[in-house]
């Protein structure tokens, strides 16, 4: 198990790239099963789940070739359909989350989709009822081993429908998405998921010969192709580890510049730190976060009430900030309350903050009540656990602000969604070793 030590209590500036974004990456890698056609991908980044599902791909038979520094060619025209069935399957898939996103191109391709239960992060129920409920009403049937928890669709020939999906699922409507534009005739998702990653998904699919209209509203209409060809894409910037920064920059009261954004995808995430007290400036494409000398006081509303961030569909905010936004909130003048909505479990990582002196109330799974300090008392250093990707950054840069020398154990799960974190770091002056 790996290990951060951390020095914390010391100013940053400089200036930060941001990856290529982990959610795009884990829906556009699976939809290169939809062509045997060549589909070169850029700015892929380098972090433990997206390597993992490249390396299922390649067991599938996807021929891959990297081409430099987070691009990729894929070539998947000699699957081994096979490999879905075997022990060494049920075994690499059960460690990924991102795993069902094969099922939906390879029952659209082949007719066949199987998928062991998906890991991930211990952050609460994250079902799968809608991902197959829309392969069944495209005419797959299903099928489920209780004992193995090994999921599987077939279908000889999915035909095209209308279907209002039970809640707007990134990862359902895009699972749904690259079934259906291989599909006979007219499919009609409703209530779909319309994120930015899912409108680049759309994009490149379009580019591939789908024909998908409605991209980035809510009802998306794909008409049926037979086949699909090859194409190029770049993946946009993550928004959730642009927001990370952002988050760091206040907390330890640093100047500092987030380059090539893409500020038109970014939606809630400034105005959410604004309401923060956070002052951030668009220079181009870029964000520029001055150094917070005075600190930053939190916004209440127009009545005086405090001030409640939650999470939302798109264009609501995120749901993976939320946990950004209340250890920033921790050292902020003024109250926040979170409700984090959609997991019931993402807010139990504050027993660790609270172990570093700071004023948080849990009132139940999903909110949380945090009473800011304005800086007049610092985080203490102390010794502690990521349980998932946002909790752990989340506890990173509480310990970069907090006074002495912190330890973070279980940094893998960090790793699996930030690419070389601690070097990225310790070029803007932060004082991380990884042991």
């Amino acid at each position: 198990m790996g290990t951060f030590k951390i020095e914390g209590g010391h100013s940053l500036s400089g200036e930060i790239t941001p990856q290529g974004a982990k959610n795009e990456a884990l829906q556009i890698l699976c939809a290169v099963l939809l062509t045997s056609e060549k589909v070169t991908i850029h700015n892929i980044p380098d972090i433990v789940d997206v390597n993992k599902l490249i390396s299922l791909l390649e067991d599938l038979g996807v021929k891959i070739q990297k081409k430099g520094k987070g691009s990729y060619t894929f070539k998947s025209d000699d699957i081994n359909l096979d490999y879905l069935q075997s022990d060494q399957f049920k075994q690499d898939g059960r460690g990924l989350r991102g795993s069902i996103m094969l099922v939906g191109p390879l029952l659209a391709r082949f007719g066949k989709g199987y998928i062991p239960k998906p890991g991930g992060d211990k952050i609460g129920r994250r079902r799968l009822d809608t991902h197959f409920e829309g392969f069944i009403k495209l005419g797959a049937k299903f099928r489920y081993n209780r004992e193995e928890y090994f999921y599987g669709v077939e279908a000889k020939e999915l035909k095209g429908t209308y279907m209002l999906l039970d809640e707007a699922s990134v990862t359902g409507t895009a699972n749904i998405l690259m079934a259906a534009v291989l599909a006979k005739g007219q499919t009609t998702i409703y209530n779909a998921a319309c994120e930015p990653y899912l409108q680049q998904l759309c994009k490149m699919l379009n580019r591939m010969g789908a024909k998908i209209t409605g991209v980035g509203s809510n009802l998306l209409e794909i008409e049926g192709v037979d086949s699909l060809g090859g194409t190029e894409h770049t993946m946009l910037p993550d928004m959730i580890e642009i927001g990370s920064w952002i988050g760091l920059a206040a907390m330890t009261k640093s100047e500092l510049t987030i380059k090539n954004v893409s500020w038109d995808d970014l939606g809630q995430i400034p105005t959410t730190f604004k309401k923060l007290g956070i002052q951030l400036e668009r220079r181009g494409d870029d964000i520029y976060i001055p150094e917070h000398k005075d600190g930053y006081e939190i916004q209440n509303y127009i009545d005086g009430s405090i001030l409640t961030i939650a999470d939302a569909p798109w264009p609501g905010l995120t749901p993976d900030l939320l946990s950004i936004i209340l250890v920033v909130a921790t050292q902020a003048k003024g109250e926040l309350i979170i409700h984090q909505k959609m997991f019931e479990s993402r807010l139990f990582f504050v027993d660790k903050l609270l172990d570093m002196g700071s004023k948080i109330i849990l009132c139940d799974p999903h909110r949380a009540a945090i009473i800011g300090h304005d800086f007049k008392s610092t985080l203490k250093a102390t010794t502690m656990t990521s349980p998932d990707i946002r909790a752990g950054v989340s506890l990173l840069i509480a310990a970069l602000s907090a006074k002495g020398t912190s330890t973070i154990h279980n940094i893998e799960q960090i790793d699996r969604g930030y690419e070389d974190i601690d070097v990225r770091l310790r070029a803007i002056g932060a004082k991380i070793d990884r042991v």
